[in-house]
């Protein structure tokens, strides 16, 4: 039986580097390559570097944005200021877009409280969210992690930082399911569970 060429395997290796990419999957992505032309390639190579060259994160949320920008839900004057919807990551924000009847602003975690995974308060982009709160005139927080153990863990660590500051915090409604990601529910789901979020603590 044949080897795989060198650079097959090496493509191969960094797909799999890849979040939800198994080895099959990785395997066909660079077989692909092998059949584009060397200008699709290339077009290829370029979207990639662009990524990494002119994304970058918001200084006021840590959503995705062009490098050395506010997001584009930051710099609307159209959204409301006072409201404050805590996510995990971008692809939430992303869902929580889909829903349109939501007008306020968002902050990304940037990831979970996982005490197993190493991940603590400090790993978090926590600190930031209460100096958002103590520097501008925020009625409401919204926590949308996701209904997992380690997501309903951060909710009420969050609630708690929240409690002294005396604003109204919320969760959303359990029209999510315990264990699912906002990122997989269709916008009736998280349009619910927007409407019939309930206080914490």
């Amino acid at each position: 039986m044949a080897s795989v060429l060198p650079p097959i395997e090496n493509l191969t290796d960094r797909f799999r580097t890849l979040p939800g990419i198994g080895r099959k999957t990785a395997a066909r992505l660079a077989l692909a390559f092998v059949d584009m032309t060397e200008e699709e390639a290339k077009a290829f190579a370029e979207a990639v570097l662009e990524v990494k060259s002119g994304v970058g994160r918001c200084p006021v949320c840590n959503n995705l944005c062009e490098a050395g920008k506010l997001c584009g839900i930051c710099s609307d004057d159209s959204r409301d200021k006072s409201v404050i919807c805590v996510v995990e990551d971008v692809r939430a924000v992303m869902a929580m877009e889909r829903v349109r009847d939501y007008n306020g602003l968002y902050h990304v975690l940037g990831g979970v409280l996982s005490p197993l995974d190493g991940i603590g308060p400090e790993q978090l982009k926590l600190a930031e969210l209460l100096e958002r709160i103590r520097d501008n005139d925020v009625k409401e927080v919204i926590i949308a992690t996701n209904p997992t153990p380690d997501g309903e863990t951060t909710a009420l660590y969050i609630a708690k930082l929240l409690k002294p500051a005396g604003i109204k915090t919320s969760r959303l409604a359990y029209g999510i399911p315990v264990g699912g990601d906002l990122e997989y529910a269709d916008e009736m789901t998280l349009m619910r569970a927007m409407e019939g979020r309930r206080s914490i603590l």
